[in-house]
């Protein structure tokens, strides 16, 4: 049956494309998280029938919205499984082993302290863009069911971890460091690889939703400061760093060096693509254009997507593909594995590669000849910056550029390639530059500053002033 809705909706800035992000005050406000709980109950009853899993992360903010958002499943008939506070992938794991691929995960993964959020997956298949926008509606139109769900708690940590010592064996012994930058990921990260043999070093492993060292995003160069002094006073052969709620990976090398996460992916292409030949390899927009002729000649079928978590893995389903990764580190592997992004399993396997060769540099390799920038991020008003990447969009690009849309613009040239899009995550212009020189880099970043100044031209001030922080892609 249906009843009505709340009095108050919950923030429409709350929905976003991926997931439901924003202030931890705006999911408290009026309810606003037992009532999404409701709606996903609502849907859940619809399209997947049976238990949803809850996991939460380490903020503090998560203990309340996340028994608000059990009171609410549990009022639209949903019966519950709590797992506690654990890692998304986790989560993602528990849902298709106890739940028949339902869960929730209150977190707001890398976004700063004061902000909550929630990551849904419902019958094995992420919710986003419509589905998000859904839920809305149903609390909109009061389209919502009544029931009186169970609810007990359960401890996926040593199932998972069981599973993944099953999968993964390492040939030789060896020393890591891990950062979990006081996200969730810490403990679980450290059970998992010491139950692969590993002598793992901790780093800011304790959850703290004060995140009291660094901001937990690996993808950040600045974050990974402390892991690779502590690989290089350790003689660790490398270092792992997980994001806030651990379904993001950064790596560094035996010598505190950052290996990007589209490099990362190029080294499971070879092992990947011998098992399944001409299979489809996903990596998103951000990502070096090497890419294209590693996959190739690896085998495989190299396709480019949108940014972002939940669009990547509904275009896996549609693509059939066995790998895909993203800039960020979300990285995902349905050879062996369940195709959800999982950055311990993601870790695991990196620590395979490394122990079947002689040393970590025989295995990761040195960094390429192209310099890469990391994210730029831009301020700018989520509708603003929509009307900005439209315009760019409808321009002519430059002579010599092949302009790709796919998610914002990407010009690709033909020494490198400069990407502009629009945050799904943050109200932010996000660009990145890739070129055979910083030269070349410079030139691509002025190509693309002059066509920001036609738009906006305080925009373009603020990219000619940004610094191109040199990564090796």
């Amino acid at each position: 049956m249906t009843v009505a809705g709340p009095e108050h909706l919950p923030a429409a800035e709350l929905f976003r494309t991926y997931d439901i992000r924003g202030a931890a005050a705006d999911l408290a406000e009026g309810d606003a998280a037992w009532w999404l709980g409701r709606a996903i109950a609502t849907v859940a009853a619809e399209s997947a029938p049976g238990p949803v899993a809850l996991g939460r992360d380490g903020r503090l903010s998560s203990p309340a919205i996340a028994a608000a958002v059990a009171d609410g499943l549990r009022a639209g008939g949903a019966n519950v499984i709590d797992l506690g506070a654990i890692p998304t992938p986790l989560l993602y794991y528990g849902a298709w082993r106890l739940a028949r691929g339902n869960g929730v995960m209150v977190t707001a993964s890398h976004n700063p302290p004061a902000d909550n959020g929630l990551k849904i997956v419902l019958g094995r298949r992420t919710l986003f863009g419509d589905g998000i926008r859904d839920l809305r509606h149903r609390l909109q139109e009061g389209a919502l069911t009544r029931g009186d769900g169970s609810y007990r708690t359960a401890d996926i940590l040593a199932d998972y971890r069981s599973r993944i010592a099953e999968d993964i064996r390492l040939e030789r012994p060896l020393e890591v460091v891990v950062d979990a930058g006081n996200g969730i990921a810490g403990p679980a990260a450290v059970a998992v690889l010491e139950a692969l043999g590993a002598r793992v070093h901790p780093l800011h492993c304790e959850p703290d939703g004060h995140f009291p060292h660094h901001h937990p995003d690996p993808s950040r160069p600045e974050n990974l400061a402390d892991l690779a002094e502590a690989v290089r006073h350790q003689g660790a052969d490398l270092g792992l760093a997980f994001d806030g709620d651990g379904d993001r990976l950064g790596v560094v090398d035996e010598q505190g060096r950052m290996v990007w996460p589209d490099r990362l992916l190029a080294l499971f292409l070879p092992e990947v693509l011998a098992a399944r030949p001409g299979a489809a390899v996903l990596f998103d927009v951000k990502s070096t254009g090497a890419l294209f002729s590693a996959i190739t000649e690896a085998g495989g079928r190299p396709v480019m997507t949108p940014s972002g978590h939940s669009l990547i893995r509904a275009r896996m389903e549609a693509e059939g593909a066995v790998l895909a990764g993203e800039l960020t580190g979300h990285l995902f592997l349905a050879d062996r594995w369940f195709g959800f992004d999982d950055a311990l399993y993601a870790a695991a396997r990196i620590l395979e590669l490394v122990a079947r060769a002689p040393t970590t540099a025989d295995a990761l390799g040195e960094p390429g000849d192209c310099v890469a920038t990391p994210e730029i991020h831009l301020p700018v008003a989520r509708a603003h910056g929509q009307t900005v990447i439209a315009a760019l969009q409808a321009m002519t690009p430059p002579p010599g550029a092949a302009a790709t849309t796919v998610d914002g613009l990407r010009l690709d040239f033909p020494r490198g390639w400069g990407l502009i899009r629009l945050s799904n995550t943050a109200d932010a212009l996000v660009l990145r530059f890739e070129a055979a020189d910083v030269g070349e880099l410079a030139a691509q970043r002025e190509q693309l500053r002059r066509m920001l100044a036609e738009v906006d031209p305080a925009l373009a001030g603020a990219l000619a002033g940004a610094t191109l922080l040199g990564g090796m892609s």
